[in-house]
């Protein structure tokens, strides 16, 4: 551990990952979490009448084999991130260094506004596309694909962060220092971790209407209906208030895609809508079907001359 602790403390102040020395903070509320899970299943065996059915698994419960999937997941993608910032850092140094018509300040605290704001901004931007365009949902759909809530889940993460990169593109070309549009990407990361349970109700009523909270977030995990394609901010609530994604949590969410991926894993989980892209071309005739299949909103699926007919458009929703 000291040597882990001695490489990170060399690099230089600007490359030093935030999210890298939260880890033993994420597995500690992990741990904690998971073995209070534990300790109420118990109890509720226990209150149970003799002979009466299992009762069903309580709010924040822990599978297994689901949470050693996320895990391991979180684990890849500490090295697929480091690997897109490392490509990202071409560019944007690139970009930063003969495109950009002014160098922001990093001293100056209106700079450190402007990236936090901007990275959370962006990320809603990212995210509603994700939600809404098949391709990009494949890159984010793992994260979708735990049917439980818990701080194992938030560390279910994507391994290909094409989208993010391309799209805070013109952070450095405002002016902003690649590493700090790097360190706030991760600050913003370090934020939705807590997010990730059913442990906490609601709260403060300000707080609840400017910060992303469990509440939001729960709602944007749900595959209910009312649930889909909501709540895409990543601190800041204020942007799903603002362009209409807003939704508040009216009761306990089911969780996980709409059409749900039974198995724990990994590759699969990553990689299975990439395949069923590729399947739905595949199997197109017309090459507009083709594109509706690839561009289109997950869910999406050609007209029928029945459809047609009836005025009828495509169900269109995503986990």
């Amino acid at each position: 551990m000291s040597g882990v602790t001695n490489f990170f403390s060399a690099l230089p102040a600007e490359m030093r990952d935030p999210v890298l020395f939260a880890i033993p903070f994420f597995l500690l509320l992990l741990t904690l979490e998971w073995t209070a899970a534990r300790k109420l299943e118990k109890f509720d065996a226990a209150a149970a009448p003799e002979g009466s059915p299992a009762p069903q698994p309580s709010s924040g419960a822990y599978l297994t084999r689901d949470s050693i999937a996320s895990i391991s997941m979180g684990l890849v993608s500490i090295a697929t991130t480091a690997a897109w910032k490392t490509l990202a850092l071409i560019g944007y140094a690139a970009i930063y260094a003969y495109l950009a018509p002014w160098h922001l300040p990093a001293t100056k605290w209106y700079t450190w506004v402007v990236a936090i704001l901007g990275v959370d901004l962006l990320y809603y931007t990212y995210h509603r596309v994700a939600h809404r365009i098949r391709l990009v949902w494949a890159t984010h759909q793992a994260h979708h694909s735990s049917q439980y809530f818990n701080f194992a889940t938030a560390l279910r993460q994507k391994w290909n962060n094409s989208g993010e990169i391309l799209m805070w593109l013109p952070l450095p070309f405002l002016g902003l220092p690649p590493w700090l549009v790097f360190f706030s990407w991760s600050l913003n990361l370090i934020y939705q971790f807590w997010v990730h349970t059913e442990r906490i109700d609601k709260m403060p009523r300000w707080f609840e209407f400017i910060f992303n909270t469990p509440s939001h977030h729960r709602v944007h995990h749900g595959m209910d209906q009312p649930y889909l394609d909501k709540n895409y901010g990543g601190i800041f609530i204020i942007w799903d208030r603002l362009f209409g994604s807003f939704q508040k949590e009216l009761f306990r969410p089911h969780y996980g895609l709409t059409k749900q991926v039974d198995t724990f894993n990994i590759w699969k989980l990553q990689t299975h809508e990439y395949l069923a892209i590729v399947r739905d071309w595949r199997s197109a005739t017309r090459f507009r079907d083709r594109l509706g299949y690839v561009f289109g909103p997950p869910g999406w699926t050609p007209r029928t001359s029945d459809k047609a007919a009836d005025g009828a458009v495509p169900l269109v929703t995503s986990g």
